[in-house]
């Protein structure tokens, strides 16, 4: 990894060349967590180089329709799967920082003059999909003016990306940029229980939300705490209610025991090797935040940024990752509340209508009523009502046109052990029918025309024969 590393660090450093020579600077970057994130590693960058510049959220479908006027254009966890290379003129620079699969060979840089330099992890066999975030990428460029305190927005970018779920921890590149923001007194990875919630949700509450294989427990408050109580182990100090955060190493390694033994009875036996990668992994605590705020942890604060990209209002996020913890944070906390009541409302509709459809080798949902920002979400929520040993997919209007479908597929990490690659998968099933998707291994999405929708499904199922 080091000597990958060194041979990209060139690239970066042309990247600085660029950047100090220009004095108008636009950003574009994805609007999601690791997109959102890396937007504001690079104007936190430009601020402390007194750069002027401009910073713009934005999706996929965009792109094509952005004319570019700035002396700079960098464009950071997207571009290199779009045609960004013919959006130039004679007087505009492009900078693309990406992890995603690219379209262009690495050479097509050594053509463009100096005008155009697309640095993607994949030139380097350094995989985007859990060696390095969107977020990733725009620190290392940081990196390269010494801005090692950037180092934590990183951490928090790959987590927000998923990276860290299926090794369990972050790796690579990734782990090059936790080493950092451990050495600035920033980021505690801490080896923990895999429990959403460490620091806002207590114990019984996170324990029931368990939800890559269904136990007992799963969807179940009452038999959370009458497992805790079993073990001995309070949900209370003195009136407030614990959470993981405050269990002691003998209380979790209790936690852990109880997990296994019922895990290894309820999956096949081909997937007790993986159980215990299930129950605990490595967990990252912001030490700057306060504890028991949902900063604290990397994967709380991943969840308050989307629900900010999930309704529109990246620039509050942008606002709270740059230290705003004034006014914006009020606002970021009331998106987050919106965010929950929404999905909650959405679940509901889900099961008290019993739209889960089991077909041989999947499950799916219809979901007009759910927005597409949040389909994949709700995907993940609503796999614990259904039979874990399926993906299960959600679909639903990419806009009220209906003129295009947005798919979302969630299942266990289990699968994934067992070397499934959903987002391979998807991808190929979905270009079939002439859409496009890809993804992760156990998240991943597609687009397909709406008349399509059922032929998906049809081919997705069919080409699962065997593989499940």
């Amino acid at each position: 990894m080091d000597k990958k590393f060194e041979i990209m660090k060139k690239a970066f450093e042309k990247a600085n060349e660029m950047i100090n020579n220009a004095e108008n600077i636009q950003i574009y970057s994805h609007i999601d967590c690791d997109g959102i994130t890396a937007g504001s590693i690079l104007s936190s960058m430009l601020d402390r180089l007194e750069k002027d510049h401009q910073v713009e959220f934005i999706t996929l479908d965009k792109i094509d329709d952005l004319s570019i006027e700035n002396e700079l254009t960098i464009f950071s966890d997207l571009g290199s799967g779009q045609n960004v290379h013919k959006l130039g003129d004679l007087s505009s620079k492009i900078i693309i920082l990406d992890h995603h699969p690219p379209l262009r060979p690495m050479i097509y840089d050594k053509h463009s003059s100096g005008k155009f330099l697309e640095i993607n992890s994949h030139y380097y066999d350094i995989d985007g999909s859990f060696e390095v975030s969107g977020g990733g990428m725009a620190y290392l460029l940081a990196r390269t003016f010494d801005f090692y305190d950037l180092s934590w927005l990183g951490v928090l970018s790959a987590v927000g990306d998923m990276q860290n779920n299926i090794p369990g921890k972050l790796v690579g590149l990734n782990q090059k940029i936790l080493v950092d923001g451990v050495q600035k007194g920033l980021v505690d990875p801490i080896h923990d229980l895999s429990f959403y919630g460490r620091q806002t949700r207590p114990v019984y509450v996170a324990l029931s939300y368990f939800g890559d294989v269904k136990l007992p427990i799963t969807n179940n408050k009452n038999e959370s705490i009458h497992m805790l109580n079993k073990l001995g182990i309070p949900t209370k100090n003195d009136k407030k209610a614990r959470v993981l955060s405050d269990l002691t190493k003998e209380e979790k390694s209790l936690i852990f025991s109880e997990l296994l033994k019922m895990l290894s009875r309820e999956v096949p036996k081909k997937y007790v090797k993986y159980v215990p990668k299930l129950i605990s992994g490595e967990s990252y605590e912001f030490l700057e935040e306060i504890k028991y705020s949902p900063l604290r942890d990397a994967s709380e604060f991943s969840t308050a940024i989307n629900a900010c990209s999930r309704h529109k209002h990246p620039e509050i996020a942008l606002k709270v990752l740059k230290g705003s913890r004034g006014h914006a944070l009020d606002e970021m906390e009331q998106l987050t509340l919106e965010h929950r009541r929404y999905l909650a409302q959405k679940m509901d509709w889900i099961r008290e209508e019993e739209r889960i459809i089991q077909m041989h080798n999947l499950q799916y949902f219809e979901g007009s009523e759910i927005k597409s920002e949040v389909i994949g979400t709700v995907a993940g929520m609503i796999l614990s009502y259904g039979d874990w040993k399926k993906p299960i997919i959600g679909f639903t209007p990419v806009n009220d046109d209906e003129d295009g479908m947005k798919v979302s597929l969630r299942c266990s990490r289990l699968l994934a052990y067992d070397g499934i690659h959903f987002g391979n998968i998807v991808r190929k099933v979905a270009a079939k029918i002439g859409g496009s998707g890809g993804g992760h291994s156990v998240a991943c999405g597609a687009y397909v025309p709406g008349e399509n929708i059922n032929k998906f499904l049809g081919i997705l199922d069919e080409y699962l024969n065997g593989v499940i």
